[in-house]
């Protein structure tokens, strides 16, 4: 008959002990990897609403106004932030529904 024999496991201080050292030691060797996030966005969606255009319109003529100390004419402020919204909505191959 086979004889089995059992290994005597160390006592629980023991096991952290080596645990803690075998992790500093993997820590120490790991190298660690980077990588840079980028995010983007895909619409399916190729309109905007005109309330979606209103909106972007009137933030950007808000954005403009206020680096400009709300100096201007709000007027000129809205038809500039305009003419950049409907460009950047045509290069980006949206339109605007109606």
């Amino acid at each position: 008959m086979a004889k089995t024999t059992r290994k005597k496991t160390p006592s629980a201080s023991k096991v952290s002990a080596a645990a803690r050292k075998k992790s500093a030691a993997a820590k120490k060797t790991a190298k660690t990897v980077t990588r840079k996030r980028t995010t983007t966005r895909r619409t399916t969606n190729k309109k905007v609403s005109a309330e979606e255009r209103y909106t972007m319109i009137q933030t950007a003529a808000y954005l403009k106004a206020e680096k400009n100390g709300f100096a201007g004419d709000p007027k000129q402020y809205w038809l500039e932030a305009e003419k950049e919204i409907n460009a950047a909505l045509k290069a980006s191959g949206k339109k605007a529904k109606k």
